[in-house]
């Protein structure tokens, strides 16, 4: 849960924009044909469509649904994630597995040191008047905390995943500071990530964390979203 109080994209230019003559560059070359040719190559080649380049694992392109791996209470919210994963530039696996460890889809939930919702947000972070049980609002604070620890840490996912659990400050410190639930924290979380964007069919690690830590809070979500025959 996020404790501490508190990209870009490259612009493609056309080759038009490149090369500013155009094709009055090529006047100088004889005969006239193939002067012809390769303006009408030029004509082409500005309108073939830029590929997408490969996105990394923070960048978050837009997705069309989250790994399988996730329990039956994280697909429930599938949509919902990748809609709030794209709006804040962030892959929707990652989101997903924030969801799963904080709250697993549980948008009443309420933890002993008071962070809250489906994201498990520490109330100083909400705005006054805020709802922070609101599933819209709860992402919104919480993916905004998520992104600041993504950019404190260079995009590192491992080191994220420490801050957003321990504060970003955290992301500085020496590890060996790091308290006991953080490293457990990211001893799951980086795992379960790996194996989400990787495609597998299901998680070891997924699968070890619901047993260990996981069951009582799942069943207490698909209970609330009425999940149960």
């Amino acid at each position: 849960m996020p404790r501490a109080r508190t990209r870009t994209q490259d612009q493609w230019q056309t080759a038009a924009e490149q090369e500013n003559s155009g094709c009055l560059s090529f006047y100088i070359l004889p005969p006239l044909g193939v002067l012809l040719i390769a303006c009408l190559l030029t004509v082409f080649a500005l309108n073939i469509p830029t590929q997408t380049l490969a996105s990394s694992p923070t960048t978050g392109t837009p997705s069309s649904g989250i790994s399988p791996i996730f329990t039956r209470e994280i697909q429930h919210w599938g949509s919902d994630i990748t809609r709030w994963a794209n709006a804040s530039s962030l892959d929707p696996n990652l989101v997903a597995v924030i969801m799963q460890i904080e709250s697993c889809g549980d948008p009443r939930a309420l933890s002993s040191a008071g962070a809250i919702g489906l994201f498990q947000v520490m109330p100083f972070h909400f705005h006054l008047g805020e709802n922070p049980y609101n599933p819209e609002t709860n992402a919104l604070r919480g993916l905004s905390y998520l992104s600041r620890s993504l950019n404190a840490a260079n995009g590192n996912v491992r080191l994220a995943l420490a801050g957003y659990n321990g504060g970003i400050g955290v992301i500085t410190r020496s590890e060996w500071t790091w308290s006991a639930e953080t490293k457990r924290y990211i001893s799951y979380g980086v795992p379960i990530y790996e194996d989400a964007r990787n495609g597998v069919a299901s998680s070891p690690m997924l699968d070890e964390w619901y047993q260990k830590y996981g069951a009582n809070l799942c069943q207490q979500a698909n209970k609330r979203l009425g999940l149960n025959p």
